[in-house]
């Protein structure tokens, strides 16, 4: 199942909260939880580029399944990581203390972050 193509978040759960914990301004939550992000996947075999645009914010991550690589989280902050492939429809990464989860279920991407006993739910629809 390949991952490539361009989606728009539809709903999230826990986003304020979530936010908070991970140390992002006041501000910044405001501003980013009424924005409609979109997400854009390359996927080619195993290497993947994830670019995440929110309003004029850009988060861009590039990896191979197994391989250990940095990745920029939601703080801007780079940390090193290693993403795993889960049957063919999970990709599972664990970066300082936060799980992701990120599951394609035909047109729809459910990516759920945990981190402590705070998770934070983002549901994608293709377009």
């Amino acid at each position: 199942m390949s991952f490539t193509g361009k989606y728009e978040l539809q709903s999230q759960e826990n986003f304020e909260p979530f936010m908070k914990a991970l140390g992002l301004p006041d501000e910044q939550i405001q501003k980013g939880k009424d924005i409609k992000s979109i997400s854009e996947i390359v996927q080619d075999g195993k290497k993947f580029k994830i670019t995440v645009t929110t309003g004029s914010k850009v988060l861009h991550n590039e990896f191979t399944i197994g391989e250990e690589c940095e990745m920029e989280m939601l703080t801007g902050e780079k940390v090193k990581a290693v993403v795993q492939l889960e049957g063919n429809n999970r990709l599972v990464a664990n970066l300082k203390g936060l799980k992701s989860v990120t599951e394609l279920n035909g047109d729809t991407i459910t990516n759920t972050m945990t981190m402590g006993d705070l998770t934070y739910k983002r549901i994608s629809k293709r377009i």
